[in-house]
């Protein structure tokens, strides 16, 4: 059977290696230097500087900015230093010579209970505060207004400053009589990022570790993490000998462990240098290569080969205690470092207001802690997993050469879901197809069976059935302008649906800081919002937004007449990273709103993938 699948996939390894010029002829990678930021962190530790007070000054410890939500919100943000905290019942804000315009009741997130030595038990908020000022209207004109905001703080080590008195100068925008006034009673919306950030910021030690854990089991679920476990997988049948239950562990373990310290790592410096270390490596050159590193795992895993070390070097490891497994656990670990760089770079809203969290407290040693920690809760499912084969796969026989055939099988569907970054979606579409009929004819679709024939040789039968009809289809979608292979009709002219124009957004393209600004200024002048979309080739949940979410009706209603820009960061050269950095941004996918000023409405961003009819209601309330 393995030559039959040998003859069967060989299609398929070819298509492969021929697609390798497609993602060869995309741009490189280029990275900005990081030497200003490590001077100044290196400042920021007091590296050549003076000796530095006790405390704070107050504008330094609670920093203090406003902005328009819309014409009838105001929105106070306060960037609280580490170890200092704002009171909720010391805020205070007040119109100056207003006239047509009141404020209403303010709204803000809940904050943490403290028992405070100067005023007993009271809500306070650490690391930044979020307070939205709803706004009743009878002058809808356009409008200067001035707000007078008081609030005050203290730091943990008993200090408390005097109430803090400022200003703050807004052109407030026309309003239409249906935004004449505001429900007091509307809840705040804050960004989920923001909000675990904030969440975090207020928990104890123990908490924040914990919660990191936690978080880091969801994470494990995610279309980032799930290819890992194929990949673990098949490291541990890759051992071509009996493997035990403490076997699988130790390789499992190594893995994990590897793949925590490459997130650690990464995290701390995504928190302090606003750099995302996994984007680096997401260019085609180091995409493509992994992906055929996926081929050359999968051909041995069908015994075309074996990869061993060279024999001269294994004779000299047989020859001392375990030195031939250590070797192994250090390819296990190297694998766990490039799965993490390179299959899983996704900035997901939890990881997002990890990394924002990791960024506000200004401590790299607790945040690196913090992130193992979650790394480690990423691996858990991985390290069962793992462990768990050691018990499960069968002892040595038959049956492995037929276990190492499924896994070569799952290694060159994730060569294909690797370069799915990188090359046109019908060619991806056109290898599925080719993988999937190939494992059906593998499976017996095409095979008469006999009449004793057992109940599992019909199940492989019925299953190559199903692969090789659903293969066919996506072979037909592909030739037909299909572009998802969950969906392989969807968009075709098969159905229809190669005219419709409304099948996808209709992006217009910016590349600069510069560029955004001159687009939303001329948006602005028409009266006319604008809503900006981060994506990448190689970023998982933008292909997902861009299949599931942007194809839907409802969301092609909410976000007409307003301008849609895209900022494509693929190639993430220095322009890309400055862009992202203007908005704090650690990578996509990010999507941010502006109003029909031109002001963007930060508490609306959009972190990670969103389904559609829950981005469709989102645009709703934010425009």
């Amino acid at each position: 059977m393995i030559n039959k699948l040998r003859i069967l996939l060989a299609p398929l390894v070819v298509a492969l290696l021929l697609s390798a010029p497609t993602f060869l002829h995309a741009e490189g990678n280029t990275s900005g230097s990081i030497f200003d930021s490590l001077s100044s962190f290196g400042q920021g530790l007091g590296f050549g500087s003076q000796e530095q007070p006790r405390f704070l000054k107050p504008d330094d410890a609670f920093i203090f900015s406003s902005e328009i939500q819309d014409p009838n919100t105001l929105v106070a943000r306060w960037d609280v230093a580490e170890n200092y905290y704002l009171y909720r019942e010391r805020f205070a804000f007040k119109l100056v010579d207003a006239e047509g315009v009141e404020l209403l009741p303010f709204r803000a997130p809940q904050g943490k209970l403290k028992e405070d030595e100067n005023f007993g038990e009271m809500e306070v908020y650490f690391n930044e505060a979020v307070v939205t000022l709803p706004l009743k209207r009878s002058n809808l004109a356009a409008m200067p207004l001035t707000l007078s905001v008081t609030y005050q703080g203290c730091a943990e080590d008993g200090f408390c400053y005097p109430p803090i008195t400022k200003t703050a100068e807004f052109n407030l925008p026309k309003a239409s009589s249906s935004e004449g006034s505001v429900d007091s009673g509307a809840s705040v919306f804050v960004p989920e990022h923001e909000r675990i950030a904030l969440e975090l910021a207020g928990d104890g030690w123990f908490l924040t570790i914990l919660s990191f854990f936690g978080i880091g089991l969801l994470l494990a679920f995610t279309p980032c993490v799930l290819p890992m476990m194929p990949i673990l997988s098949s490291i541990i049948v890759g051992e071509g000998k009996e493997v035990t239950t403490r076997r699988a562990f130790s390789l499992s373990l190594t893995y994990v462990l590897a793949m925590a310290l490459t997130y650690t790592v990464a995290g701390v410096l995504a928190g302090m240098f606003g750099q995302n270390l996994q984007i680096m490596f997401q260019n085609p050159w180091i995409i493509g290569s992994f992906s055929l590193l996926f081929v050359v795992l999968a051909m041995s895993m069908f015994g075309f080969y074996e990869l061993q070390m060279p024999s001269a070097i294994q004779s000299r490891l047989d020859a001392m205690s375990r030195k031939q497994s250590s070797g192994t656990l250090v390819g296990a670990g190297v694998m766990g470092v490039l799965s993490a760089l390179i299959v899983g770079p996704c900035v997901a809203a939890p990881l997002a207001g990890i990394l924002i969290y990791i960024g506000m407290s200004g401590d790299a040693v607790f945040g690196g802690i913090s992130l193992f920690v979650l790394s480690l809760g990423m691996g858990t499912p991985l390290l069962l997993f793992g462990t768990s084969a050691g018990k499960l796969l069968p002892k040595m026989g038959g049956w492995m050469d037929s276990i190492k055939a499924v896994f070569g099988v799952m290694m060159l569907g994730l060569a294909i879901w690797m370069l799915e970054r990188v090359i046109p979606a019908q060619t991806a579409m056109f290898l599925w197809a080719i993988l999937l009929i190939g494992t059906s004819i593998y499976l017996g679709a095409l095979t008469q069976l006999e009449n004793s024939a057992s109940g599992w040789q019909k199940l492989w039968k019925g299953l190559g059935l199903v692969m090789l009809i659903y293969g066919a289809i996506v072979m037909l979608g592909a030739s037909s302008g299909g572009r998802d292979v969950l969906q392989p009709l969807h968009g075709s002219t098969l159905m229809g649906g190669g005219s419709k124009a409304e099948a996808h957004l209709n992006f217009k393209t910016i590349k600069s800081l510069a560029e955004l600004e001159s687009e939303v200024k001329n948006a602005a002048s028409q009266n006319r919002a604008v809503m900006l979309d981060f994506y990448a080739d190689w970023c998982v949940d933008c292909k997902i937004m861009e299949k599931r979410t942007f194809s839907d009706v409802n969301v092609h209603k909410a976000l007409d007449n307003v301008l849609l820009l895209q900022a494509d960061v693929t190639p993430n050269d220095e322009t890309d990273q400055e862009l992202l950095k203007a908005f704090g941004l650690f990578g996509p996918p990010a999507i941010l709103f502006f109003d029909t000023h031109g002001n963007e409405i930060k508490s609306r961003r959009v972190i990670g993938f969103m389904a559609a009819e829950e981005f469709a209601a989102h645009v709703n309330n934010a425009l």
